[in-house]
């Protein structure tokens, strides 16, 4: 866990401070030169990596609220498990659950629910704002669990 604290830290953006925004997101994907692509898609969103170049897709279908939580996630797959080299994607949503899908939610999770505004907010007041109860949900739990 220090070490995903420590890494995004590093981005200086504000993560776990204020709830990040698409605008903040598309800021973090330039700094890092990843294309952004939104399209209709089957899946949620996926990162990929090709010849070096680094991509998030995702479904132009999405609510707002469920686009952002997706835009981070893959970023978290980027910031914490990009392959050095060669091809790779993690499609959002898809195949089990593991190490590297749990933390890629804890970032995005974080990313939209900073410790303040959870300790400030009631679950309803976040839910009524629009966000997935089951968010709400794992961020109490992720709260809970590491203090974040």
């Amino acid at each position: 866990m220090n070490f995903l604290l420590e890494k995004l830290a590093s981005l200086n953006i504000g993560w776990n401070k204020r709830p990040l925004t698409e605008a903040d997101l598309h800021r973090l994907c330039k700094r890092h030169k990843i294309t952004v692509e939104e399209m209709p898609l089957r899946v949620s969103g996926f990162y990929y990596c090709v010849m070096g170049r680094h991509f998030i897709a995702v479904n132009s279908g999405l609510s707002a609220n469920k686009k952002l939580f997706v835009l981070f996630h893959e970023f978290a797959h980027f910031l914490l498990h990009a392959p050095d080299r060669g091809a790779t994607a993690n499609f959002h949503g898809v195949g089990r659950r593991d190490r590297k899908e749990a933390e890629a939610d804890i970032v995005a999770l974080v990313a939209l629910m900073p410790q303040n505004m959870i300790a400030e907010r009631a679950v309803t007041e976040l839910i009524d704002d629009g966000i997935d109860p089951e968010h709400v949900s794992e961020r109490f739990r992720i709260f809970e669990r590491y203090g974040i």
